[in-house]
This record gives C-alpha cells, structure tokens and sequence, in this order.
C-alpha cells in the first residue's frame, strides 16, 4: 500500500480553520465582557418646556382731571392675560378702550389673571364738584345800606300831634304803620324819636311833654314789630322850633315826633 504524504495546500487549509476558530472565540469571548445597556427614555431626551410667563397690565386715563358732568376715556392693554376685570366697570377685553363719567374722584382698578399669574394696575381720575359760594360775613351797616336821608324821611315821616297831647291821632297811627313797614325791612336802622312843642307854656312841662310824644311814637313802632333796642328818645321841648310864627299853623309843625338815623 503506498503512503500518502500531505501536500502544502493541505497545511494551509488546516491553518485557515484554526484561523477562524480562535477568531470566533476571541469574538465571543469580549462580547460576554461587556454588560447591555439599559434603553434611552424619550421623556429624558425631550428638552425640558418653557416657564408660562406672568401677565401685565396698564392702564391710563384721559383726561385725568375733569369737571363735574365731564367725560374721560380709559385705555388699558395687558399681555398673557386670560382675563380682565375693572372695579366699578367690570368684565372687559383684554385690550380696550372705554368712556366714563364719574360723579366723584375715583379710581380705577384693573386686574388681569392669566396661566401665569395675576397683573394689577391703577389709575385715579378726579372730578372738580363745584362748591357753593359762601355768603361774605356782614359788614357795618354804611350810609348806602341805611338809606338816604330823604329816602328814609320818604317812609318814615314824623307824627304831630294835637295841642297838649301825646296821643296818637289817626293819621299819626297810619304814619306810624308805615315807619314800622320800612323799618322792618331794613334791619340794620337804628333811629332817634325827637319829642318837640310849640312855645306855649312853660320849658319844663314842655321838656316832659315832648317826651310823652317820643314815647307814643316808639310804642306804636313797637307794637308794629320793631324792637325797642333800635329806638331811642329824646325829648327837646319847646327849645327848637321848627317855625316861629305865632299862628295855629306854625303851632302845628312844632308839635310833633321826629324821626331820624341815628349814626
């Protein structure tokens, strides 16, 4: 039988396999070393989302100043805001204008709520409200106040009287109403009742003659409604005279109550 000798083809085949064998081995082997890892989570790559932003407000008033009656325009703009509220107004848009009339200084407060939270603004209006005007503090009565002389003479004319009597006579009780009337509506009038006689008998009983005639006059006044403080009396007698002649005309002119302002 004869022996086959192997050829070189045959050891280099041999060579490749054992090649291939260490190759694999040597593969398997690092894989078993090294641990599997664990999956990505697409939550932990996501990036991470943006706050919500706070709201804001503004809000203004045109005019700020106005007249009773008067109108002003309010404006206000917010931003992120989900809501908007204006005490005294109410709901309104986010962004708005509109016309009020306030019947006193007011002001206005705004509110704006959103996802981000809540943005407040202000502004204050005021409204001018006319005030009465308030009388002046009275003054002394003056001249002008008080009448002229002849204006007064005019409403308030003197009282005669009957030969040695201080009685009033009819005309002298009409005189009288009259002088009251006016003295009425003229408050501040303080006057002076002067009693005179004719030159018949003698200075002494005329002197309290003449003063029964001032006090007739002032108690008529009174009982018209004018107070006694505003009068006084003064008695002349038969010391002036108003005419000098020795008739019953003359007489008459001089018995009499005069009356004057008394300054």
């Amino acid at each position: 039988m004869t022996e086959t000798r192997p050829t070189l083809s045959h050891f280099i085949r041999i060579a490749s396999a054992r090649s291939a064998v260490c190759l694999g081995l040597g593969l398997a082997a690092l894989a078993g070393c090294h641990k599997a890892s664990a999956p990505v989570s697409p939550a932990a790559s996501a990036p991470a989302a943006a706050p919500t932003p706070a709201p804001t407000a503004n809000l203004t008033a045109d005019p700020l100043a106005i007249d009773l009656g008067q109108s002003v325009v309010l404006n206000w703009r917010t931003t992120d805001a989900i809501s908007v509220v204006i005490d005294g107004i109410g709901p309104v848009n986010v962004n708005g204008t509109q016309t009020v009339s306030p019947s006193t200084s007011t002001n206005f407060h705004l509110v704006a709520k959103g996802d981000g939270g809540t943005a407040e603004a202000n502004v204050r209006v005021t409204v001018r409200v006319p005030v009465a005007p308030v009388a002046p503090a009275e003054a002394a009565p003056t001249v002008a106040d008080m009448g002229s002389e002849e204006i007064f003479h005019q409403n308030v004319p003197d009282i005669f009287f009957d030969y040695d009597s201080y009685e009033l006579r009819p005309d002298g009780q009409t005189a009288a109403t009259k002088a009251a009337s006016y003295l009425a509506a003229h408050p501040d009038i303080k006057i002076v009742i002067g009693g005179y006689c004719d030159d018949r008998g003698s200075a002494e009983y005329n002197l309290a003659l003449g003063e029964n005639r001032a006090n007739s006059a002032k108690t008529a006044l009174v009982n018209g409604g004018i107070a006694a403080s505003r009068i006084r009396v003064v008695s002349y007698g038969k010391e002036k005279q108003f005419c000098t002649d020795e008739t019953e005309a003359c007489w008459q002119q001089n018995r009499r109550a005069q009356f004057s302002l008394d300054r």
